[in-house]
Order: C-alpha cells, then structure tokens, then sequence
C-alpha cells in the first residue's frame, strides 16, 4: 500500500496555474492601459479633427452610402456592393456579440478621469466596432479596381488609429477589430464566392 502512495502522481492544485494566467490578462491589460494613456501626448487640433473625419467615416451609415453607391454604379458594381454589404454586417455582428458577452468597459468608464474625444457609440470597449468593419471592407474590396483595395486599407488603418486617439478603445481592442474584421471579410468572400457572385 505504501508503495502505491509513493508510485501515485501528485495531486497540484489549479490555483496557481489560474493565477498566472490571471496575472498575465492584467500586465498585458496594464499595458494596454499605458499605450492608450501615452496616445494623448499627440493630441493636437488638426490631428483631433482628421481622428473624427476618419472615425465618422468608419460609422455604420458611412458604409451604407457606399454599398448604395457600388449598387447604383451599375451591374458591373454588384459583386462589390453585395461584399461590401456583407463583409461589414458580418463584422458588425461579430463584433457586437463579443462586446456584448465580455463586458470590458470604454477607457472613460475604467480609468479615473479620463476623458475620450468622442462619443461613444455604447458601453463596451472590447472589440472596436468600427475597426472591424474597416477591416472587413478593406478584405471585401481587395483586388478592386480603381485602386479600391488599397484605399479601403489605408482607410481601415487610420480608422482604426483614430479610435485610440481619441479615447474610444485601447490599442488591444482596435488590434481585435483588425483580426476579426480580416476574418468576416474574409468569410464574406467566401460565401459569396460559394453562392456564385
């Protein structure tokens, strides 16, 4: 019997395990914190009105003109629009329901006295919406013509910036929106691919 106990593998607790991985969330959270705070050096009039052009160019109803435009376009537009369309709702919604089921809260609300330079458009920071969907139209509109991809890009980049200036997200939630934003857009084309367009 004693032989068993001896031979038997030691029971280790998850404890410290768990707060490892807990304490590596909070120094990449702290350094998260700490890019965001250091953004508002930069900070300088012309700089702040070019952040909320290029935010307010990254607003839901700012990818409806332009999905309503593509359509306009005529024929040879519909594949783009029917992309577009889709890469961004998909982002949107993806980005929404993770927002919505982790709860990470906007910089305004989690660091005493800070103040954003933007309207935030709901409670929660984790993704950034608008970066998402940047980034789903940027792969939407890839090989474009006209030179639409890789305006569509730089376009994604500088939304994406322009929410950690401002105050509306940390850096970790614009680089989510870059992932997953490339994903939707991705798995638009995809599916439209698979249903002929």
């Amino acid at each position: 019997m004693s032989e068993l106990r001896q031979t038997a593998p030691s029971e280790t607790p998850a404890a410290p395990e768990l707060s490892l991985r807990a304490g590596r969330l909070a120094r990449l959270l702290a350094i998260d914190e700490r890019l965001l705070v250091g953004a508002r050096r930069l900070h300088g009039p012309w700089r702040t009105r070019l952040a909320r052009a290029l935010t307010r160019a990254g607003d839901s109803s700012s990818w409806t003109v332009v999905v309503l435009l593509l359509l306009a376009a005529g024929r040879s537009s519909t594949v783009l629009s029917a992309r577009l369309a889709a890469a961004t709702l998909l982002g949107t919604l993806l980005s929404q329901g993770l927002k919505r089921s982790l709860h990470r809260p906007r910089p305004t609300s989690a660091i005493v006295g800070f103040e954003a330079l933007a309207e935030n458009p709901d409670r929660f920071s984790f993704p950034s919406g608008h970066t998402t969907a940047a980034f789903a139209a940027a792969v939407a509109l890839a090989g474009a013509p006209f030179g639409l991809g890789p305006v569509a890009l730089l376009l994604a980049l500088g939304i994406g910036a322009s929410r950690v200036y401002l105050g509306a997200h940390y850096p970790l939630d614009v680089a989510a929106g870059v992932l997953l934003g490339t994903v939707a857009g991705a798995l638009a084309r995809l599916g439209l691919g698979l249903a002929g367009l």
